[in-house]
């Protein structure tokens, strides 16, 4: 292994690095710089090269619409992947894509949390890749494409169809991944023509359901487009903006969009103004009625939720202890399925204060009822679902984060000492953090490879779900009251009240 990993792309050679015992080929581009007259169209295929192109560092960090630091800006090639590999030299192993997207805000394959090292060691060929998020990839302007970051998916999807097997990996058995808005977009492109044939399997962790109507995705993006103070919401009329100003004045748009309650409804609880919006050509509609409705073929998938899903949020916010009976009928009355889903979570959760009716339906509404439906979705559609609940509680903070959003991402990658494994997890993981890390990761390994998640497979009849913990089993759907409730409210696009 003295000399560096090289592999011919059908753009050009890149050379990569050998690391822990296997190859990583960093900031590949998969399609030109989404600047100048290509900002806020559909990504451009890359340019060739000749020679030999370095891949030893990660890609310039897309704009990112969260109130985190990634350094200054580090250049405009935006679009680009990574890989890891076991060896470039080896043919047929499985490939897990991972699309890295939180909140349709931020996308960084750079993220510590994403290092592909315990999953090469166990044979799989890792992607991680950047896309455009915030206004970039879903402001809905008048002269562009619409959801430019799942076009930008797509395209990475591509790339690895015509690459991957010059890394080791089999193109045959693409398996598409990500967790909360990562989770969103895999249920998404389940849905999408430009998509098919592109990945045989998917994994979708904390699945929101958070898509806008054209008419509300227009009204939210020209009242940015006057915070902006832009003629019009058209490319146009922004190409010239900095995007990474464009970035922070979407962070303190979302800040303020429960201003806008009355006017937007829904979808001001989310923190995200800007995003996917089913438009009827790129997203023609969401994934449960398509699936359900059988204009979606049904897929091996496996997905699942956390127990806890809105705490993280609740803590992070310092909400968490503050919630009152006003904002328990406030949240009731905003999110739970219309018309008498608050009667309905008061009498299915009788002992429950304000506190945990938040909770409940928060978790509810943003990724546990989300994703339970489209396990339930997908096996109507002739699909194999697995069903998993995470009900492990995180040991930071004293036990308060509770079985909380993201925890899931940290073990099973088996990186928890990243920064946000060790804000989650802890500093020294416990010997149950590590057991349920590498369950967590066997779980990957044999559905990335085989299809199998390794537990019955969910039908709509016994809705059997894994519950992960120290002690995991296989039982009935743990959330069985929400689940009711819900019982034929697939999560709706936001509209106009």
């Amino acid at each position: 292994m003295s000399e560096q990993p090289r592999v011919r792309t059908t753009e050009g050679a890149v050379q990569g690095l050998w690391r822990q015992g296997h190859a990583v080929f960093r900031g590949i581009p998969y399609a030109q710089p989404p600047v100048g007259a290509l900002r806020f169209a559909a990504p451009a295929p890359p340019h060739r090269w000749e020679g030999t192109r370095q891949a030893t560092e990660f890609g310039p960090v897309v704009p990112l619409s969260l109130p985190i630091d990634v350094g200054p800006p580090q250049g405009t090639d935006w679009l680009t992947l990574n890989v890891g590999t076991p060896d470039p030299g080896a043919a047929g192993l499985p490939v897990l894509v991972w699309i890295p997207v939180g909140g349709y805000l931020s996308a960084a394959s750079s993220d510590p949390m994403f290092d592909p090292a315990a999953l090469a060691e166990a044979g799989v060929v890792v992607v991680t890749i950047n896309c455009r998020v915030g206004a970039e990839g879903f402001a809905f302007l008048d002269d562009a494409p619409p959801n430019r970051g799942f076009l930008d998916q797509i395209a990475a999807l591509e790339w690895v169809q015509r690459n991957i097997a010059a890394f080791g990996g089999d193109p045959g058995r693409v398996t598409v991944a990500g967790v909360s808005a990562g989770a969103g977009s895999v249920a998404a492109l389940l849905t999408m023509k430009a998509a098919r044939g592109l990945f045989r399997r998917a994994m979708a962790h904390s699945v929101p359901g958070l898509h806008s109507t054209p008419a509300l995705a227009r009204q939210v993006t020209a009242a940015f487009a006057d915070r902006l103070g832009v003629a019009a919401p058209t490319a146009a009329a922004w190409r010239d903006l900095d995007p990474w100003h464009l970035a922070a004045e979407l962070t303190s748009f979302n800040a303020g969009l429960q201003a806008h309650r009355e006017s937007w409804g829904r979808l001001t609880e989310t923190g995200t103004a800007l995003c996917p919006v089913v438009d009827g050509e790129v997203l023609p509609e969401t994934p449960w009625p398509a699936l359900t409705g059988a204009r979606a073929s049904g897929i091996e998938l496996l997905v699942g939720h956390a127990r806890d899903e809105f705490r993280l949020f609740s803590v992070m916010s310092g909400r968490r202890g503050t919630f009152t009976e006003q904002d328990a009928r406030d949240a009731l009355d905003l999110l739970a399925p219309q018309p008498d889903g608050a009667r309905a979570y008061r009498a299915a959760f009788p002992q429950a204060g304000a506190e945990e009716l938040v909770e409940a339906v928060y978790s509810d509404a943003l990724f546990r009822m989300p994703s339970q439906q489209l396990a339930e979705a997908n096996a109507a559609a002739g699909g194999t679902s697995y069903l998993f609940e995470l009900c492990w509680t995180a040991p930071a903070l004293g036990g308060a984060l509770g079985a909380c959003h993201s925890l899931d991402v940290p073990l099973a990658f088996g990186t928890l000492d990243s920064p946000v494994g060790v804000q989650l997890i802890g500093d020294e993981p416990t010997p149950e953090a590590v057991a349920l890390s590498r369950e967590f990761q066997e779980i990957w390994v044999r559905f990335v490879t085989t299809g199998d998640a390794g537990w019955s497979a969910y039908r709509p009849g016994g809705r059997l779900t894994r519950v992960l913990n120290t002690e995991s089993q296989t039982t009935p759907y743990p959330e069985e009251a929400s689940r009711r409730i819900w019982e034929g409210h697939a999560p709706a696009p936001f509209d106009l009240p």
